[in-house]
């Protein structure tokens, strides 16, 4: 329904904040991770939202980027994970990680969130592996950037290899996961090159 909000902060709370927006406040939830991000009091902002919409209750969930917001929105299609149990899980772990403990099957970190339990976080692995890709993680998420498909390929190919590598080297997928992110790896850079970066991460 509404996509985002641009307003003025009115007030902020550990899970709540007060938008203005052409002269009405907007209640919008948010994690206690999104309060600590905001700006102050009186300063803009643009969230991203999320409209929650039952009989007895109308609730605006906010983020600060369009990606929680995405993985927000594929959390709470998982039976059991309602839009508290989502934000709850964001206020413990950015998108990213998130999607390396989906990707290499760590429901331990995904138990760490304040009511998930082990086996909700084994749930959320099990119907969300295939809907979330380390890739996710580089791509520039529509924000009006546009890569070459044929050379993105080639390094998506390239990402993952390194990740093979590392986790035959004794890292753990998540860890493996993770150092290939922090090198960045531009558009033409090789699996060699990669690995080569993520080890220098690694041992840094």
């Amino acid at each position: 329904m509404i996509a985002y909000m641009k307003g003025e902060i009115a007030d902020i709370a550990e899970d709540n904040l007060i938008l203005e927006v052409n002269g009405i406040g907007y209640n919008i939830r948010i994690s206690p991770g999104t309060a600590g991000l905001l700006p102050g009091i009186g300063q803009e902002v643009k969230i991203y939202t999320y409209t929650y919409v039952k009989e007895d209750a109308f609730w605006l969930y906010g983020f600060l980027t369009r990606d929680d917001l995405e993985i927000f929105r594929r959390l709470i299609t998982v039976n059991g994970i309602g839009p508290k149990g989502g934000q709850a899980i964001l206020s413990t772990m950015t998108a990213d990680d998130l999607r390396f403990a989906i990707l290499s099957g760590d429901a331990k970190a995904i138990a760490k969130a304040p009511g998930i339990g082990a086996k909700t976080a084994e749930r959320i692995i099990l119907d969300l592996r295939d809907k979330v890709s380390l890739e996710e993680s580089f791509m520039g998420r529509g924000e009006g950037k546009k890569a070459d498909r044929g050379a993105d390929a080639g390094t998506s190919r390239a990402r993952n290899e390194a990740v093979e590598a590392l986790t035959a080297l004794g890292y753990t997928p998540s860890e493996a996961m993770k150092a290939v992110k922090k090198t960045g790896a531009p558009e033409g850079m090789d699996t060699e090159e990669i690995l080569k970066l993520a080890l220098k991460y690694m041992n840094s």
